[in-house]
């Protein structure tokens, strides 16, 4: 009697570890607030997150100034994705947008920037 419950909590087993791994291989998704002003900043975060291991898709919606991020959260994390953004020159929730890539920034797409942006 032992030996097939046994066998039936294995089987158990082996199915619950087999779900849990699949919903990890599932993809991601993040919404994240920014301090883009144009298209070209939306041109500017999407590329550079293209690039980022373990991103599927980026969409920024200018309007709301946030973007929608998914991923692959074996290869990357929220975390990385706001460093990337941050780099890039922009603002990623509460984490600020870093000094070296913010410089690099045509003026049109820093903070207020598009009083100066042609439309």
């Amino acid at each position: 009697m032992k030996r097939p419950l046994f066998g039936l909590i294995a089987v158990l087993l082996f199915a619950l570890g087999f779900t849990t791994r699949a919903e990890d291989d599932k993809e991601k998704e993040v919404k994240i607030k920014t301090s883009a002003v144009c298209e070209m900043c939306k041109e500017r975060i999407e590329r550079n997150l293209a690039f980022e291991k373990g991103i599927k898709e980026s969409n920024l919606d200018l309007k709301s100034k946030v973007i929608t991020v998914k991923y692959n959260p074996k290869k990357t994390d929220v975390n990385r994705i706001k460093a990337n953004i941050s780099k890039t020159g922009y603002d990623a929730d509460e984490v600020t947008a870093d000094e070296k890539g913010y410089a690099k920034l045509p003026s049109c797409c820093k903070k207020g920037g598009m009083a100066s942006h042609p439309q």
